[in-house]
């Protein structure tokens, strides 16, 4: 395998199969996250032009866009989870970590599974949230005009809320088992 097809990683030797395909997973959601984003631009620009030209807003936007930016929200938090691009106070933990790696690995990884301990319970609320849509057809908009059934997008938020979790896991483990030591 070559280095274009995600197999290695900086020239070492070939990632396993199972992190290759994780990896995709994790990009995969942040790229619909992200075709997402496109989408919500073009909803929001059409409704702009048909509120100044026609004197009418479209059906469902403020209620679609409510949904589609949470739902991106948690399709890209895999990502930035996988990338330790979270917001987050970095004045203690470097300079910890360049002092003590292993303690401040043990330490990363607390943070790691307090992050997927959050995003359980998160998870946890978000399936009852979509058991109740899809049992009692949930839907927005206004009946006769447009609707959108509910569970599709809590379906989507759930599914971005586990893949993020397992990371927060995977990022555990790494941190565990090889605390990084340059951190500039």
């Amino acid at each position: 395998m070559n280095k274009t097809d995600g197999a290695r990683q900086n020239g070492g030797p070939p990632r396993p199969l199972l992190a290759v395909i994780w990896s995709r997973i994790v990009e995969g959601l942040a790229v619909l996250g992200t075709v997402l984003i496109g989408v919500l631009m073009v909803i929001i620009c059409a409704d702009i032009v048909f509120r100044n030209g026609f004197g009418a807003s479209l059906p469902l936007v403020s209620e679609l866009g409510a949904l589609v930016v949470v739902m991106i929200v948690y399709l890209q938090l895999a990502a930035t989870v996988r990338a330790d691009r979270l917001a987050r106070t970095e004045i203690f933990l470097p300079p910890f970590r360049r002092r003590f790696p292993r303690l401040g690995g043990v330490l990363a990884a607390l943070f790691d599974l307090v992050g997927a301990a959050m995003l359980g319970l998160i998870g946890w609320s978000t399936l009852r949230i979509l058991e109740k849509d899809w049992a009692s057809g949930e839907f927005i908009g206004v009946t006769g005009i447009a609707t959108l059934e509910t569970w599709p997008f809590r379906a989507l938020i759930l599914l971005g809320v586990g893949v993020a979790a397992i990371e927060f896991l995977v990022r555990a483990v790494v941190n565990l088992r090889q605390p990084k030591v340059d951190l500039t």
